[in-house]
Parts: C-alpha cells; sequence; structure tokens
C-alpha cells in the first residue's frame, strides 16, 4: 500500500507540475502566459501574461524569443480619439520594482507574427524564452486558449488597425 500511495503522489505532484503555468527566475515571477486561439487567415496572435517583481529594482523584458514564428515583438496598443487602434512597438517593458506588469488585451502585449495558414488551436501550445534585462532569460509556455464571444483581443480587426 505504501507503494502505491508513494506512486500515487508522484503522478498527482507530476500532473500538478504538468498544469502550472508560473515560472520564476530571480526576483521576477511570470504567470498565465497565453495567447487566443485565431481563425486560419488570421497572421498576428497577441500574447499576454502577468509579471510581478518582488525584488528591490526595476527590470525589463527585452524581448520574447521562440522558433514557432518567423517575428515577435513587444507592442502596446493605444486607441485614438477616432476608434482607431494602433500598435506600438516597444523597446521593452519595464517592470518596476514591488510591481506587476499585466500584459493584456488593449494594452501591453506580445505581438507574434507571420502565423502560418495553420490557425492556433485551443489546447497547442508555444515554447518560448522571455529575456529580461536583469534577471536573464525564462523559459515559458503560453497555452492557446478559447476566446470568448464578442473577445477580439482588444484590437479592431475591421482594417482601422495601424502598426507604427
Amino acid at each position: 500500500m505504501k507503494l502505491f500511495t508513494q506512486t500515487a503522489m508522484a503522478v498527482l505532484f507530476a500532473a500538478n507540475t504538468a498544469f502550472a503555468d508560473e515560472y520564476k527566475v530571480a526576483d521576477l515571477t511570470v504567470d498565465h502566459p497565453m495567447i487566443f486561439e485565431t481563425a486560419k487567415s488570421v497572421k498576428v496572435a497577441g500574447g499576454y501574461m502577468t509579471i510581478t517583481n518582488t525584488g528591490t529594482t526595476a527590470d525589463t523584458l527585452l524581448e520574447v524569443r521562440t522558433a514557432a514564428v518567423p517575428r515577435v515583438e513587444l507592442h502596446l496598443s493605444q486607441t485614438d480619439e477616432n476608434g482607431v487602434a494602433r500598435m506600438i512597438k516597444q523597446d521593452g517593458i519595464e517592470i518596476p520594482a514591488g510591481s506587476t506588469v499585466t500584459l493584456k488585451p488593449g494594452g501591453l502585449h506580445v505581438m507574434f507574427m507571420g502565423l502560418s495558414d495553420d490557425p492556433l488551436e485551443e489546447g497547442e501550445k508555444i515554447d518560448a524564452t522571455l529575456v529580461f534585462q536583469t534577471a536573464g532569460e525564462l523559459a515559458v509556455t503560453f497555452n492557446i486558449e478559447e476566446r470568448s464571444a464578442g473577445d477580439h483581443g482588444g484590437m479592431d480587426h475591421s482594417g482601422h488597425m495601424k502598426t507604427d
């Protein structure tokens, strides 16, 4: 019985670890990296997550690397007074000391560009490396999640989006 209990505990631990979506490096914790599923014709997708800095000095997310897509950039979505959404490329995203920064639709996000005709589907995963100025590199997995009705990722896909 003891062997069975140890084996069961090991399986449960492995299952919990496999589904964990919190990653740590130095004073940074990255929680729930995800991308919404895409349609076949969509060539870009936003990546979202929460980054918490428990340290006493700021750090900066400099880039995201992945072999899964041709190009990845850090972006900020802003909507002007005419309702036109602009994607503004960022050289980095500062994570202030003692603060949490949320990358989300309609704000700061990771832009995965040059997607193939094979859409990103719920349940798939994209392995990536986050590169921080001070903390260094952190391997993460972006989970592809279902897009709820009416959620367009904070972007206007009607053709009024401009990338700067």
